[in-house]
């Protein structure tokens, strides 16, 4: 029988095993910017190339999230899923630092992305199966606190790795170490709960949300909750005219259309940033510092989000961070026009990659508790499933359409593109504002009051 949450020090470390996921969440932020350096670098490869891994891995995600939902749902051992996951990913980094040629560092990447979801949705089901209620949003708030501190520390070791002048490729034996050793930690500490939930269960759960619907900053993609398939059967078309009658007045298809604004934006931007950041001259370890201040401001200011959501309200505080995020992008877009040393362009990008990550900290803080109100009484479950796969959708879109602005483009017209796309959903954010005030207030007021006070002004007759 578990015991009750013990932090040391407070909320960092719910309970030892959560600890398991530090090491692997370390070895993806190392990899999210070993692999775009490795087809620079050693490959000698361009943009495109990037932009192409990035599509197929993407696209391998979103075909495998629905083959991994099925296991998850009918097979339902945690504990498997993560080794899965784990040594998959341990396997195929080795396997990476003796690649070659671009070819086949395409199709282990892509492999990578039919692994990804095996263990995505794993720890956030094992916390809800073995944390009482009462213990879940401690337990959460320290799932995402080891993924950041993961994160951190995969960047710093990629710095110092190649600070002291060692080559790239043996970079990803270290990352397969890392790996490893959550394979390690999962043997020894995680064990399968005697009762299991569904992964609809967990899409009830507000604590979880974030969480779970979390973007990799390592990877660039939104890990699906694997979608259900749609249901065809007689009059469906009549049930999807009265579908389409009843959401307009709703605001959550304004939400998913904000998030998946949002969600191409940022991978355009991802994909592309690594690249143009080698294109200035900014040399490898110096990347990885810069991807470090994104992290580290992410790292302060999580903790903030939810205090700040719930005083100025989450719906300001997504339009306010995503104009932030913005105003990001678009520093971004003057480094490009402006002349810089490589020096002097290093310490402009840690300071426009730094507010980035502050400010999806907050706009992931606030945009998840507006989903989860968009969602009080309907089939959470699935209208996840299809809010994570149209993040998936936009993560194949903004890769390929990286990948074609590297051939007729430029990396100005990307991060130009990037920004005007994140403003444009600030007025959709808006708009959902309106309609979840308007629901709100039609929900308040009782059927039968609004027909007595429509009757006298239906019956009236003019004087």
């Amino acid at each position: 029988m578990e015991h009750r949450v013990l932090t040391v020090p407070p909320r960092l470390v719910a309970r030892p095993w959560l600890l398991a996921f530090v090491p692997i969440n370390a070895a993806s932020a190392g990899f999210g910017v070993t692999l775009p350096l490795l087809i620079l670098v050693t490959l000698h490869s361009s943009w495109s190339v990037v932009a192409l891994a990035a599509t197929l891995f993407n696209s391998a995600v979103i075909g495998a999230s629905l083959f991994w939902g099925y296991v998850a749902d009918r097979f339902p051992t945690r504990r498997n899923l993560l080794l899965v996951n784990f040594a998959g990913f341990a396997v195929l980094f080795f396997a990476l630092a003796e690649v070659h040629t671009t070819f086949v560092l395409l199709a282990l990447y892509t492999v990578i992305g039919v692994l990804a979801p095996a263990g995505a949705n794993a720890g956030n089901l094992l916390i809800l199966e073995k944390f009482r209620s009462e213990e879940r949003p401690a337990a959460f708030a320290s799932f995402q606190e080891m993924t950041i501190l993961g994160s951190i520390a995969g960047l710093l070791i990629g710095y110092g790795w190649l600070a002291v002048a060692l080559p790239l490729a043996p970079l990803l034996y270290v990352l397969a170490a890392l790996a490893t050793a959550s394979v390690v930690a999962v043997l020894v500490g995680v064990h399968d709960a005697p009762r299991t939930v569904s992964l609809a269960t967990v899409a009830h759960h507000p604590e979880s949300l974030l969480a779970r619907l979390r973007h990799s900053s390592a990877l660039h993609l939104s890990f699906p909750f694997f979608p259900k398939l749609p249901v065809f059967r007689r009059g469906a078309w009549t049930s999807f005219r009265r579908w389409v009658r009843e959401e307009a007045r709703h605001e959550l298809p304004l939400v998913l259309a904000a998030t998946l604004l949002f969600n191409f934006s940022s991978n355009l931007f991802n994909i592309s940033y690594t690249p143009y950041l080698y294109s200035v001259g900014i040399g490898a370890a110096s990347i990885f510092l810069v991807n470090f201040a994104n992290n580290f401001a992410q790292s302060v200011t999580f903790p903030l989000s939810g205090t700040l959501s719930s005083r100025v309200g989450p719906d300001r505080l997504v339009q306010r961070s995503t104009y932030v995020r913005s105003l990001g992008y678009l520093l971004v877009v003057g480094l490009t026009i402006v002349p810089l040393s490589a020096s002097v362009a290093f310490g402009f990008n840690v300071v426009a990659f730094g507010i980035l990550g502050g400010a999806i900290a907050f706009y992931s803080t606030a945009s998840t508790l507006l989903l989860f109100h968009a969602l009080e009484g309907r089939d959470a479950g699935r209208l996840i499933g299809l809010s994570s796969a149209l993040g998936g959708f936009a993560a194949v879109g903004g890769a390929a359409v990286s990948g074609v602005l590297s051939v007729f483009g430029s990396f100005r017209l990307v991060f130009l593109v990037s920004a005007l796309t994140l403003l444009a959903s600030v007025p959709i954010w808006s708009a959902a504002e309106v309609a979840a005030q308007r629901r709100r207030r039609l929900e308040r007021v009782p059927p039968e009051t609004s027909e007595r006070d429509d009757a006298p002004r239906h019956s009236a007759k003019p004087d």
